[in-house]
């Protein structure tokens, strides 16, 4: 009979908990048909098949999202990667596969989820990169995708700021880059809600 109790408390204090809760939380503030413009700013690590060590550097991007709707939204980004200082050519046999910087664009397609004024998110993008210097010669461009990860928190309806991270794989040539790798710090303007 003291056990029956006991639970009856506990679930009482757990909907009241729950209910507190609830009320205290502010409203979800992501919506659809509203627009992100942002910037990023942080580290990006390339792999190169033929190296020892991978190639470590910083990265700059803008981005836009969209919002089609309260869970999805349209993601378009462009990055610039400076992954290796003074990569030369030092001798005929030295591999031209080691760039000095990466380009990267794309496409794709978010899920948001709204919970609170910290909003997690994932997605996926298809796109290009362009690796040049170093010990390339000219451009090396390549097809791509990416999965990206992010948190943001909105301080208001027209300012948020988050951190996101991409893994990338070239997958036209994964043997010579096994791995690409960026992580943002993220600031962005939005509007239209």
């Amino acid at each position: 009979m003291a056990v029956r109790g006991v639970k009856r408390v506990a679930a009482a204090l757990a909907v009241a908990a729950g209910t507190t809760l609830a009320t205290l939380a502010t409203p979800a503030r992501a919506v659809e048909r509203e627009h992100h413009l942002g910037l990023d700013a942080g580290a990006a690590m390339l792999v190169v098949h033929d190296k020892s060590t991978p190639d470590v550097g910083g990265v700059a991007g803008l981005h836009y999202t969209y919002g089609l709707n309260d869970q999805f939204n349209l993601l378009v980004e462009a990055t610039w990667s400076l992954v290796a200082l003074g990569e030369t050519l030092q001798d005929p046999s030295t591999p031209r596969t080691r760039p000095s910087n990466v380009t990267s664009g794309g496409v794709g397609l978010g899920y948001v989820l709204d919970v609170l004024r910290w909003v997690p998110w994932g997605g996926v993008l298809l796109g290009g990169y362009a690796l040049e210097g170093g010990t390339i010669d000219g451009v090396k461009v390549l097809p791509g995708a990416a999965i990206a990860l992010g948190l943001d928190y909105r301080f208001d309806r027209s300012w948020v700021a988050g951190v996101s991270v991409r893994q990338h794989m070239l997958v036209t040539d994964m043997t010579d880059y096994p791995s690409f790798t960026q992580a943002f710090a993220r600031f962005e303007y939005t509007w239209g809600w």
